[in-house]
């Protein structure tokens, strides 16, 4: 039975990927470093900030210790309010989906590595907020995609309001990336891909694959937690 769709944020609900990597090359600048578009969708994408600037670290190019990437994040925040609010878009065919969730009475969550700030100031920008009954934020999990830990807490968060407790297999995750795939796999949920980021032969992972979110009919969620 389909009790409840949680959604990734990024690349799913906003066409923001790609002003992501436009404030990270930004606050790399004083540092000397450059994420290449290539590097930043096949490496970084599916990361939360910390775990890509600290990524960043491991590898090499970026010289800095881990304790200064919290001040980075703050950085980087600032620079991509500004794209949001000038370039920031909701990707077509997304709020004809939620819509029909909402008329079927599903709950609807975010699960993103992306800060809350960042997702509330885009989900009122688009008048898209009401449609989300929580949402999961990079602030509030220690393991970022691929790790499960931020499907898992949305499930939890869930049943605090619910009379019927949802189990994971009641639950469908849509994704950009394999990095969320696996989360969701991992998190025991059914999973869907849309294609705004990667090609569909990149997200094998997933159960279904579309290139927009309406073309999914409530059917078709349906039989996938059957």
């Amino acid at each position: 039975m389909l009790r409840t769709v949680i959604l990734d944020f990024d690349g799913v609900i906003t066409d923001s990927e790609i002003l992501h990597l436009r404030a990270f090359n930004k606050s790399l600048v004083p540092y000397g470093v450059e994420i290449s578009t290539k590097d930043y969708y096949t490496n970084y994408l599916g990361f939360s900030d910390f775990d890509c600037y600290k990524a960043l670290i491991d590898n090499g190019p970026l010289k800095i210790n881990e304790r200064q990437i919290s001040d980075i994040i703050k950085v980087k925040s600032k620079i991509f309010e500004k794209l949001t609010k000038t370039e920031g878009r909701t990707i077509e065919g997304v709020r004809e989906f939620l819509q029909m969730l909402e008329d079927n009475n599903i709950p609807m969550v975010i699960c993103s590595g992306s800060l809350l700030v960042e997702i509330e100031l885009m989900l009122e920008e688009s008048g898209l907020r009401h449609f989300f009954t929580e949402i999961i934020s990079a602030e509030q999990v220690r393991k970022g995609k691929p790790h499960p830990e931020g499907f898992l807490l949305a499930l939890k968060k869930l049943n605090e309001k619910c009379p019927l407790p949802i189990i994971a297999n009641e639950c469908i995750v849509i994704e950009d990336s394999h990095w969320g795939l696996q989360a969701g796999k991992a998190a025991g949920m059914h999973t869907i891909a849309v294609t705004n980021s990667y090609d569909a032969e990149q997200l094998g992972l997933a159960e279904k694959i579309v290139s927009r979110l309406n073309e999914l009919t409530i059917n078709d969620l349906q039989q996938l937690c059957a």
